[in-house]
């Protein structure tokens, strides 16, 4: 058997790959470092927690900031509603998507294009803060979960995404099932579905990041504090620092040990995103196969 010969790169190829790992590796760490030097910083017990270099390792190590944030009972109730958000969400908007998007897949659909233009129109404008404020309040969702989950049910961008997906789907499956007598839902929940687990995945995954880091809306909607999410309640700490049964765990805790606010601040922020860091290995494969086949058929 004949071997090609390999290709030699020219010395103009070997600076361009040399420079791009270059730019690679540079943009890893600026991307990763803030990361851990939170991670870093919820571990650390000594004076360098009032550093600003940089922090590689810890110098000395505790977990006393996990400790102080598990008995703060409101980090709980933050979990419990933002869990509940979100999954909420996720389930919702996926099933209200998908059932807007399969019609929208036929080209037959009397007006398709017509629905369609309405469905691009509301990417292009909102109604603003205040009318949307209103809207709430006179539906009587104000200080209520269903004010943090309705208004973002359907979004317009994963509406398209999930329909031309659908679009990529043979037409001679659909087909093949009418011959045997499947109706519109059977063929939808038994043939589309399953066979759209991809773009499923991305929109839940847009979905549910969303909702888990939303913070400004809590703050406008709710003002129970046992209805408050997560984010809003990270907010309080790390920005207005006003948490006042928070703070008296914290005086506790600085009797004790060299402990600092930073250190509960860093503990917090691990908190709120290490949800986000297991969910997103298990829809990563679907991820890219999803977002490219619904972004360029159609």
């Amino acid at each position: 058997m004949v071997k090609l010969a390999k290709k030699r790169e020219s010395f103009g190829d070997q600076v361009f790959n040399v420079s791009l790992y270059v730019i690679m590796v540079i943009l890893m760490l600026v991307t990763l470092y803030p990361f851990w030097s939170q991670v870093v910083l919820s571990f650390e017990a000594g004076s360098a927690a009032y550093s600003t270099g940089f922090l590689l390792i810890p110098s000395k190590f505790t977990f006393e900031s996990y400790k102080l944030a598990l008995e703060y009972k409101m980090l709980w109730i933050g979990y419990g509603n933002t869990i509940l958000r979100t999954v909420t969400a996720v389930i919702l908007s996926i099933t209200v998507t998908s059932l807007t998007a399969y019609p929208l897949s036929k080209k037959g659909l009397p007006f398709n294009q017509g629905f369609t233009l309405i469905i691009l129109f509301t990417m292009l404008f909102g109604g603003g803060l205040i009318p949307n404020y209103l809207l709430i309040k006179n539906l009587g969702l104000y200080d209520s979960m269903w004010a943090l989950i309705l208004p973002g049910t359907v979004s317009a961008f994963n509406v398209l995404i999930m329909r031309n997906f659908f679009r990529s789907i043979p037409e001679s499956l659909e087909e093949s099932a009418k011959v045997d007598g499947a109706g519109h839902f059977r063929i939808f929940s038994t043939i589309i579905l399953p066979l759209s687990t991809p773009v499923l995945a991305t929109v839940a995954l847009w979905v549910g990041v969303a909702h888990w880091n939303a913070w400004f809306d809590g703050m406008i909607y709710i003002s129970d504090p046992n209805k408050q999410v997560l984010q809003v309640i990270l907010r309080r700490i790390i920005v207005e620092n006003n948490v006042t049964d928070l703070n008296a765990l914290l005086l506790k805790m600085q009797n004790k040990t060299s402990f600092t606010g930073r250190q509960l601040q860093a503990t917090m922020i691990m908190f709120s995103i290490i949800p986000m860091l297991i969910v997103y290995p298990f829809v990563q494969k679907y991820f890219a196969k999803g977002i490219m086949i619904g972004a360029i058929k159609g």
